[in-house]
C-alpha cells in the first residue's frame, strides 16, 4: 500500500473524516462561489450534523457543469489555478475542471494508491499510453508514478509498433491505457510475430471504457499480464477515483477523498448496499471544482464496506456495468453493450472487435451484431444468436467478419453505431 495507515482506517474514523471534510467543502463553496452555494440550497456547514444530511442536498449534473462553462462552478479565481483538464465535449459543451496546486497533489496521491494496489513499486517501469493533453489520463498516471518512484515511459497514445519496441527496450513492467487499446496492441503484435513472453510485462491498468470479465481474460491470456480496472472522470478530478486490488472482487473507492452513493436513476432515492443503480459522487478534498452529489451516470452497486482480504477498509463498488445514457432499448428490450460483449467473448473463435448496429426499417427497430471471427460458419453464428436470445430475450442478427474488416477508430472503440 502507498498510505497504509489511511487505506486501512476503521469505518468509524473514515466516516468522521468524511463528515469533517464535507463541512469544509461546503464552507469553501460558500466562500468562493455564492451562485454555486445558492444552487445547493444555501446550506451552512453547521447544518450537516451527520452524513445522512447529505441526502437533503440537490444533485449536480453534467448539464449543470456544461452550462457553467468555463468557470461557472469553479471555487476560486483563474489566478488561483495552475492548469485545467476537460471532457472531450463530443456530445456538447465540454466540462472544464480547474486545478489548484493542492488538487494536483491530491491527484498524485490517489493515483499512487491505485498503482500500489495493482502491485507497482518504485522498481517498476510504467508505460503510459493515454494522452498528455486536455484529456486527463496521461497526467494522472504520470503524477501517481512520480509519487511512487516508478520509471515512466510517457509515450502517449498510438504508434503501436513503437509501443512494442519500448516494451523491450525499457523493460516495461506495467502498461496503462484505455480499455480497448490493449486489443490493438495484441492485434499488431500478432501481425509482427511479437512475443509478450520475451518482455518484462506483468501488469495492465485499464479504464475510461466499460469492459467485461471476458475481455479481461482475453487480454491477460494474450499478453501474459494481470489486468486491473481503474475508474475516474474529468469531473471528479481525473482517473484515480478507485481501482481493484489483487483480489479482483470490487473497486476500492478512496473514501477519505470521496463519498459515494447509489441512487435509483428514475426517482433519485438512495438505494441500499447491494442494489444496482447510478453512482453519485461528492468530493471531499478537491478545491478548484468541488462536487456535491454529482450524478456520474455510471451504473454499479456497493459490494462491501467491510475490510477486504487485501487489508483495505474503503468501500468497494462493482465494476461499471454501463452508463444510464449507454443503455440501449430495441424492440422493447433494455440492455447494455457490455452484456453482449460478455456473451460473444466466451467463444474462443471470436476476436475482440465487434459493433452493434441499430436502425429502423419502416418505423420498426432493427439490430445487427457484427463480429470478427477466426471461423466463418453458420453453426457458430446460430449458436451466438441463440445465446443472445436466451440471455437478453432479444433476436439479434449476427454477421461474422474476418479479422480487420471492422474499422478501427482512433481512441475509444466504437461499439454502437446508429443507422438513420
Amino acid at each position: 500500500m502507498f498510505q497504509r495507515h489511511l487505506e486501512t482506517l476503521p469505518r468509524e474514523i473514515i466516516e468522521k473524516v468524511q463528515l469533517e471534510r464535507l463541512r469544509k467543502t461546503i464552507r469553501r463553496i460558500k466562500e468562493k462561489n455564492r451562485i454555486y452555494w445558492e444552487k445547493i440550497g444555501k446550506v451552512e456547514p453547521e447544518d450537516i450534523k451527520s452524513l445522512d444530511d447529505l441526502k437533503r442536498l440537490p444533485f449536480l449534473t453534467k448539464d449543470d457543469l456544461r452550462k457553467g462553462y468555463p468557470f461557472g462552478f469553479a471555487c476560486g479565481e483563474q489566478k488561483d489555478f495552475v492548469r485545467f483538464h476537460m471532457s472531450s465535449g463530443t456530445t456538447g459543451t465540454p466540462v472544464v475542471n480547474p486545478y489548484t496546486p493542492a488538487d494536483v497533489d491530491q491527484w498524485g496521491e490517489i493515483m499512487a494508491r491505485c498503482l500500489a494496489a495493482a502491485g507497482l513499486t518504485f522498481s517498476d517501469v510504467l508505460q503510459i499510453t493515454p494522452s498528455f493533453g486536455l484529456f486527463n489520463g496521461g497526467f494522472g498516471f504520470h503524477y501517481g508514478a512520480e509519487k511512487l518512484g516508478c520509471f515512466v515511459v510517457p509515450i502517449g497514445p498510438g504508434r503501436t509498433l513503437l509501443q512494442l519496441k519500448f516494451f523491450k527496450d525499457f523493460n516495461t513492467t506495467a502498461l496503462a491505457g484505455i480499455a480497448s487499446y490493449p486489443l490493438r496492441i495484441i492485434e499488431v503484435a500478432k501481425e509482427e510475430g511479437f512475443d509478450f513472453s520475451e518482455t518484462s510485462l506483468k501488469v495492465g491498468i485499464f479504464g475510461a471504457e466499460v469492459w467485461s470479465e471476458e475481455m479481461r481474460r482475453y487480454i491477460e491470456k494474450e499478453m501474459g499480464i494481470e489486468a486491473f480496472d481503474i475508474i475516474g472522470m474529468t469531473e471528479t478530478g481525473g482517473v484515480g477515483l478507485g481501482i481493484e486490488c489483487n483480489y479482483h472482487n470490487g473497486i476500492h473507492v478512496w473514501e477519505d477523498h470521496y463519498i459515494v452513493e447509489i441512487i435509483d436513476p428514475e426517482t433519485g432515492d438512495v438505494l441500499p448496499d447491494g442494489e444496482e443503480g447510478e453512482m453519485v459522487v461528492t468530493t471531499l478534498t478537491r478545491e478548484g471544482l468541488p462536487l456535491i452529489r454529482y450524478r456520474t451516470r455510471d451504473i454499479t452497486r456497493i459490494v462491501s464496506r467491510e475490510r477486504c482480504e487485501c487489508g483495505r477498509t474503503h468501500l468497494k463498488v462493482a465494476r461499471i456495468k454501463g452508463r444510464t445514457d449507454d443503455m440501449l432499448k430495441v424492440k422493447g428490450v433494455c440492455f447494455y453493450p457490455r452484456q453482449v460483449e460478455e456473451i460473444v467473448m466466451k467463444y474462443p473463435e471470436i476476436l475482440p472487435d465487434y459493433q452493434i448496429i441499430i436502425g429502423k426499417v419502416e418505423g420498426k427497430d432493427t439490430i445487427k451484431l457484427i463480429i470478427e471471427s477466426e471461423r466463418q460458419d453458420e453453426y457458430l453464428k446460430e449458436r451466438i444468436e441463440e445465446e443472445i436470445y436466451s440471455t437478453l430475450g432479444l433476436h439479434i442478427e449476427v454477421t461474422l467478419k474476418r479479422k480487420g474488416e471492422i474499422p478501427r477508430a482512433p481512441g475509444k472503440a466504437v461499439r454502437v453505431k446508429r443507422e438513420i
